[in-house]
């Protein structure tokens, strides 16, 4: 290629940059339009819609004719909105902290870097930050693909009033990060204890007889290490950087395709999307065939049942309740008709919330 046909190329990525921003712009403009208009109908008005984000992104899939993966662009857009919704009202949302966390990593793939984050000490007070109002929205930890439900927050979703209007899905890499140089002067390894357990193979092999250290989370353990002689953590990139932890090995997950999903936490319901997933707690009386009553209703009305898992129920000996994830919206009648039949086989339904399937 000549230098004059390169010059040419160059000289139209400016322009088309040039269009791209001033397209941007606009559409930041008729966001504020927006908020004016929504501000003379209502003293508090809703701006975060889950159900029309998730519309706006699957439109973006559907468009998608490549080069671009619709990983890229859907992150693209995300950022965009994110910005436009910024200039609207900023949204709070709190995580299990400190910064550097996991769960920091997934807030921003959801709602974009254009956010005030909170971080918190605990999953708990996750869930307390939203509740009370200091928090728009808050994001948990549900389940890992290879170590399953993560207890402490399917026990908080027990007591809650919150809602789920969201979920994310975020491939988990862990990375051995210390001061040290070498394995050799590793004495102890701190981490949360789901991380331990995704990475157990790899520990037994390489460090079999090293103390670990349970703490709250990943990025506490990155702290911690980065503050003691002879500590590591278990923790991500990001940890690495902000406490400038040297990374002694990389990807030690046991599983390649290890991915955390996530839960976003709000006060009020969301409204259809298209292609939604609806969560529930169910309980039966402790008799025989009770799991089976449970689940009638959902095969007699076609609803697919993508996920179960049980937690005791702390009301009573052996008596447990189930988390159960459905394809669909509450608000369809195949699920409505689903729910009612459970009413004559469940001592105990609730409604954790329907919202729009991962992107």
């Amino acid at each position: 290629m000549s230098t004059q046909n390169l010059q040419n190329l160059r000289t139209e990525i400016d322009q088309l940059d040039q269009d791209i921003q001033e397209l941007i712009t606009k559409r930041a403009h008729l966001a504020i339009k927006v908020k004016d208009a929504k501000y003379a109908e209502e003293e508090n008005p809703t701006f975060y819609r889950p159900e029309r984000e998730a519309e706006v992104l699957q439109n973006v899939q559907k468009r998608n004719q490549g080069p671009l993966s619709d990983d890229t662009l859907v992150q693209i857009f995300k950022e965009i909105m994110s910005g436009c919704l910024a200039l609207q009202k900023p949204l709070k949302i709190a995580f299990l902290g400190p910064e550097g966390t996991y769960s920091q990593a997934a807030v921003c793939k959801h709602f974009g870097h254009a956010t005030r984050t909170l971080p918190q000490q605990t999953i708990d007070d996750v869930f307390r930050d939203v509740e009370s109002g200091a928090a728009h929205f808050g994001v948990v930890p549900v389940e890992n693909s290879t170590e399953g439900g993560v207890n402490q927050t399917l026990d908080c979703f027990i007591e809650t009033p919150l809602k789920i209007c969201g979920e994310i899905e975020l491939p988990i890499h862990h990375h051995l990060l210390s001061k040290c140089d070498e394995l050799g002067q590793i004495q102890r390894i701190y981490t949360h204890q789901q991380s331990f357990a995704q990475c157990r193979g790899w520990l037994d092999s390489h460090l079999p007889k090293i103390e670990q250290i349970t703490v709250n989370s990943n990025a506490e353990a990155a702290r911690l290490a980065s503050n003691e002689s002879g500590a590591a953590a278990i923790a991500g990139i990001a940890a690495a950087e902000i406490y400038q932890l040297q990374i002694l090995a990389s990807r030690i997950e046991d599983h390649v395709n290890n991915t955390t999903r996530f839960a976003v936490l709000g006060q009020k319901a969301v409204s259809p999307s298209g292609n939604d997933k609806t969560s529930l707690l169910l309980s039966s009386p402790n008799q025989s065939g009770a799991l089976y009553h449970l689940l009638q209703p959902f095969a007699d009305n076609h609803v697919s049942m993508t996920r179960i898992e049980s937690r005791p129920s702390r009301k009573g000996i052996w008596e447990y309740i189930f988390f159960v994830d459905i394809e669909g919206h509450i608000e369809e009648a195949s699920i409505a008709q689903s729910l009612e039949a459970l009413q004559k086989q469940a001592s105990f339904i609730k409604p954790l919330g329907s919202y729009p399937r991962a992107v």
